[in-house]
């Protein structure tokens, strides 16, 4: 079915789960494809394809891993497109789910079309590998090891998958533009194109499933950018912030990639003004993935509240973790232990500014502002590992129980 036309020389489509650009005119392509990726002039279709579902048929998807040729030939044979001269990307992502978004310039028009989810593969650039390939193939890292000592690989089959769930959680993007670009702009423009990407997942609030950062992708993303060949037409040399077309294919992703997350998760603004949201990325389970349940949540803050008080928050949670005065003061509190992290406030002050932080927690949860100092001075500790993961979450819980204390008093 034919979606959209975004410039004469370019028609994208979508049958079954297969979605495609199909170029109508020649088009230089950059794309991380395992088939035919790389820089192609040569290519007919830029597609993305879903390759299993997104949670409990993985094996449907360990050939896009195993044997990328395979892989495509199979896909792209079936829709009668060229497997030769066609570049495929993978994903657990609904295509039908898919984002189209189109702005023009001038005689420039920029569309880009994406898919995309995050809920289990969200990760951070630097976050701890699953997997290494080494000479003998790959090696599964996960879950991550204390100084892990030097093993044979055991596995003897070159190409096992290092993931067990390789295809969760996967932002795919296809951009085209209308009028030629230099291979080099094509590079910048993948860079400017992943930037965007992370400004839409930082704006958001899109945490980390392998660390206690906020995401900047996820683990299996995917791209490509193809450009039109016009010939006699100049190529456009800059793809970067302060060119027009940097702009518009900075904005085409951003808006596609907040839009896809919102329908493919649910990731709407309001739904991610939550105190558990902000707090999660801070608790580790014992399979190494950073997540934190609501009941972990009330839980933890049970601890420092009297049974008839946690028996009240167990019927009230749900509207307390969106309050919005109190999302802001977990959101302030949570910046902060970032802060703290990057090493842009010295540890040193930790007590002070956590404490009086923390006491404005308390006091949003209260509604009794007057009352901050006064937490404030409760919550200035100096625990040994103040700066963990841990014992931020346990500041955190604290604060929230003292402030439903005089909430419910």
């Amino acid at each position: 079915m034919l979606l959209a036309t975004p410039y004469p020389g370019l028609e994208i489509h979508r049958e079954d789960k297969l979605v495609y650009g199909r170029f109508l005119t020649p088009h230089a392509v950059l794309s991380t494809s395992r088939s035919q990726g790389g820089y192609r002039e040569d290519l007919k279709c830029l597609c993305n394809h879903q390759s299993c579902e997104a949670a409990g048929s993985h094996d449907r998807g360990s050939l896009a891993i195993t044997d990328p040729d395979a892989y495509q030939a199979q896909v792209l044979k079936a829709h009668s497109l060229p497997p030769a001269n066609s570049a495929l990307l993978g994903t657990a992502a609904n295509m039908r789910l898919l984002t189209i978004k189109v702005e023009s310039f001038a005689e420039l028009t920029v569309a880009a079309a994406v898919t995309g989810g995050v809920e289990t593969n969200a990760a951070r650039a630097g976050d701890p590998a699953m997997g290494h390939e080494g000479p003998n193939g790959y090696e599964s890292l996960y879950p991550p090891k204390i100084n892990p000592g030097p093993t044979p690989n055991p596995n003897p089959n070159p190409n096992p998958n290092p993931n067990p769930n390789p295809n969760h959680g996967t932002i795919n993007i296809l951009v085209f533009v209308s009028r030629p670009l230099t291979p080099g702009a094509l590079v910048r423009g993948i860079s400017l194109i992943t930037e965007a990407k992370t400004c839409a997942l930082m704006e958001l609030g899109v945490n980390s499933r392998y660390s206690a950062k906020l995401a900047s992708g996820t683990g299996t993303d995917q791209v490509g950018l193809a450009a039109a060949l016009i010939p006699g037409v100049k190529p456009l040399a800059g793809g970067g912030h302060h060119l027009k077309i940097g702009e518009l294919m900075g904005r085409v992703t951003h808006d596609a990639v907040r839009e896809v997350l919102i329908r493919q998760n649910g990731m709407t603004p309001d739904r991610q003004c939550s105190v558990k949201i902000h707090l999660e990325r801070f608790h580790k389970t014992p399979e190494g993935r950073h997540r934190l349940s609501s009941k972990e949540l009330v839980d933890r803050i049970a601890r420092f509240l009297a049974p008839t008080e946690v028996e009240l928050l167990g019927h009230n949670y749900l509207a307390f973790f969106h309050d919005p005065w109190v999302v802001a003061a977990t959101a302030a509190l949570t910046h902060l232990k970032d802060k703290f992290s990057w090493g842009i406030l010295p540890i040193l002050i930790w007590p002070e500014v956590m404490g009086a932080f923390a006491g404005q927690l308390a006091a949003a949860v209260s509604g009794r502002v007057d009352l901050a100092a006064s937490y404030a001075q409760a919550l200035t500790t100096v625990p040994k590992d103040a700066e963990s993961d841990a014992a931020f979450l346990d500041l955190a819980a604290q604060a929230l129980a003292l402030g439903l204390k005089d909430k419910w008093a």
